[in-house]
């Protein structure tokens, strides 16, 4: 069949064949890249994000109350923090819309660089904002638009190398490959946890206040811009290409993912709602509730959950190990039992002093590690080849809005004012809604 050649991305680019654009028609060489490759592209790049993303959170507990919101009393200008915290995730799938446009008519390497560019920019820009002393209601106002485009940046900074590197891990090893992604997580929140702890220690209070907390901001842009080469390094290259064609990890328009597969969507979204319940729930939440609630130093307990934060990296690579041995949905659904069960000594833990706080921290660290590892891509390959790419961005999307976007909102707002028992509640029925989207989908279990 005869076909006409053009480029993808620019002049240098490797050729491709038409009549379809994408790295679905690649002519490119052969060449190969290894699952560790990939695997270094996925940490660093999750490692960035997650730093900004605890920044900015452990700042809306700490900061923000005081510097945005200074006419509100302590738990509603909290309460007000977290409302705003919410709007990146409300604004992921929509940076994940117009992204992924971006993607289809220029390259993954244009969306991956606007949208990198925009998260870091977002970032910093937050680090130099006016306080309401200063600006007014115009300070909330920016920081609200500010914190909407870092979540439609993040929506953008999806490069399918998670899908890439499941789908290309070792036959009998795709639960440890899957995780790998998920270490992002505990490492951003201790750089971030850390750099806080020792602002804190540092300086005074009033120094703090007034610029100690916008330097990990200026630090979050800088990784930013690190992690952009990095990841730009691994996905321009030809290899990286011609696997994205064999697996056809390539953009397609939302509305033919959602027409045809929105049941996958929605179950993949589900089947991780307890991780990304716990997931608030043993980070921002409890550090709130320490700020308004108890006499014990901030600081201090930055460096528990940093250690929280070490217990669940080894959670994290346990998770490979035991879904490799026992299958990724078993692994979710015993998973989510845990955390049900975890659920119901919160009250008795938080409110149990230094010892059960720490308890608190440590066991809620290790469950979080043990789910979180196995969240991401759980139905990766339940998706038809075509979808795959498009609709593995979604379902994570979901899974964040749904499990994780209001959940520092919510558990602060009940446990301040019906108790700590209403926390255990939400916990719950986070576990309660993976257990019935894993029950349903049965695909998880064949397709391993």
């Amino acid at each position: 069949m005869q076909s006409t050649n053009t480029t993808y991305g620019d002049a240098g680019a490797a050729p491709i064949t038409s009549p379809q654009s994408g790295a679905r028609n690649i002519n490119a060489r052969d060449g190969h890249v290894s699952p560790g490759d990939i695997a270094v592209g996925v940490v660093i790049g999750r490692a960035s994000e997650y730093f900004d993303f605890f920044v900015y959170a452990i700042a809306s507990v700490l900061v923000f109350p005081a510097v945005f919101f200074p006419f509100a009393d302590r738990l509603q200008g909290t309460l007000y923090s977290f409302a705003i915290f919410s709007l990146a995730y409300i604004a992921r799938p929509i940076g994940t819309l117009v992204f992924m446009a971006i993607q289809r008519h220029f390259s993954r390497e244009v969306k991956l660089t606007i949208s990198l560019f925009m998260l870091g920019t977002a970032t910093v820009a937050i680090s130099s904002l006016p306080t309401y002393g200063r600006w007014g209601e115009w300070s909330i106002i920016a920081l609200a638009v500010l914190r909407f485009a870092q979540g439609a940046a993040l929506g953008g900074s999806w490069d399918g190398l998670p899908s890439l590197l499941a789908l290309n891990a070792p036959e009998g090893k795709r639960g440890w490959y899957a995780m790998l992604g998920q270490l992002g997580a505990p490492v951003g929140f201790i750089i971030a946890a850390g750099i806080f702890a020792y602002m804190m220690s540092q300086l005074s209070q009033d120094d703090f206040l007034v610029w100690g907390w916008r330097f990990p901001f200026f630090v979050a842009f800088a990784i930013n811009v690190v992690a952009l080469f990095a990841r730009l390094r691994l996905v321009s290259t030809h290899e990286y290409v011609h696997l994205l064609d064999e697996h056809q990890l390539d953009a397609v328009p939302a509305r033919e993912v959602f027409g045809k597969q929105w049941t996958t969507i929605a179950l993949g979204a589900l089947a991780a709602l307890a991780s990304y319940a716990l997931f608030h729930l043993v980070t921002v939440f409890p550090l709130s509730w320490i700020q308004l609630y108890d006499t014990r130093s901030v600081a201090d307990f930055l460096v528990v959950q940093i250690w929280g934060a070490g217990v669940a990296i080894l959670g994290v690579l346990a998770s490979g190990l035991i879904a490799d041995r026992f299958g990724r949905r078993n692994t979710l659904g015993t998973l989510a039992i845990l955390i049900a069960i975890f659920s119901f000594f919160v009250p008795t833990l938080i409110d149990g002093g230094v010892s059960g706080q720490n308890t608190f921290i440590l066991l809620g660290f290790l469950l979080l590690g043990l789910s979180y590892g196995q969240a991401a891509g759980a139905v990766t390959s339940n998706f038809l080849p075509q979808y795959r790419y498009t609709g593995a961005a979604f379902t994570s999307d979901l899974a964040w809005l749904v499990g994780a976007a209001f959940a520092p909102l919510v558990a602060l707002g009940l446990a301040a004012n019906f108790g700590l028992g209403y926390v255990s509640l939400y916990l719950l029925s986070g576990a309660v809604g993976s257990l019935a989207a894993l029950s349903l989908n049965r695909a998880l279990e064949i397709r391993n």
